[in-house]
């Protein structure tokens, strides 16, 4: 089909949902794509993030074809040995206990913030369950992970949105301390803030975060949905600061395409 018979098609049957641009990408290999009149681009978003070993990688499509020839599907309701052994390499890579999988970045967004919450539940009782985000931060579409979005922009149209989050300016330790109170349970951030324009966080500042979350008893909870999976170098861009978080999300890279989150 021809660029306008996608574009009527699309106008058809879609929601406009996003701002696309004028092109209808076919196919790709390695970092390079193309679109309907052959004209080839280089990917420099790797997706956004989603394409870690680039198109058509030969050994993520035998993997991928491998395991439809067994099986598309297991209910979590039984042990899968595929799940486990996936699971079981994860954390050591992660250098964390264990692995909850699910589908996308804002359903391990949203999981993160039941677990931060339901840990302070278990040992403080109620009242403690604030979670301190950063400003210009973004964890995701759905209701709750909008809330815990630091930018004005998504918080329009679907109201009300879930309570108990609170917003600090990125890169300043002393406006975070002031934010914390005895109703917070937990601090969430980017190490890189990506919808935010891409702005990395000092690993001073991190390290200042660990403390002032070690120091207060509260979770820091780690969103590398977009920095994962050795985007940045290290397998999870906050190896770099040298600290452990207690909870960390990923996304994107970790399929290569497919979806999963974690």
């Amino acid at each position: 089909m021809s660029f306008e018979e996608i574009k009527e098609l699309h106008d058809q049957s879609l929601m406009p949902t996003y701002g696309r641009f004028p092109v209808a990408l076919t196919s790709g290999k390695g970092a390079v794509c193309y679109d309907t009149d052959g004209n080839a681009y280089i990917d420099f978003g790797s997706g956004i993030g989603v394409n870690s070993l680039g198109f058509c990688n030969e050994g993520w499509i035998d993997a991928v074809t491998a395991q439809l020839h067994k099986a598309q599907h297991f209910s979590n309701l039984y042990y899968n040995d595929t799940q486990i052994a996936f699971a079981d390499k994860l954390v050591k890579a992660a250098g964390m206990a264990r692995a909850f999988l699910c589908n996308s970045g804002a359903e391990a967004n949203e999981c993160a913030i039941k677990l931060a919450r339901k840990y302070s539940f278990d040992l403080y009782g109620k009242g403690r369950s604030t979670i301190v985000t950063l400003q210009n931060s973004f964890h995701g579409r759905t209701v709750t992970t909008l809330s815990a979005t630091g930018q004005e922009v998504f918080h329009n149209y679907f109201f009300p949105f879930t309570d108990d989050f609170r917003f600090a300016p990125a890169g300043d330790i002393a406006a975070l301390t002031e934010t914390i109170d005895d109703t917070v349970c937990a601090v969430m951030l980017e190490c890189v803030q990506g919808e935010g324009g891409v702005l990395p966080l000092e690993v001073d500042y991190l390290q200042a975060v660990r403390a002032l979350c070690d120091e207060r008893g509260i979770l820091l909870l780690i969103d590398e949905v977009q920095t994962g999976v050795a985007r940045t170098g290290t397998f999870l861009c906050i190896e770099q600061a040298g600290i452990k978080p207690d909870v960390v999300t990923l996304a994107k890279g970790l399929g290569g395409g497919l979806p999963i989150g974690a």
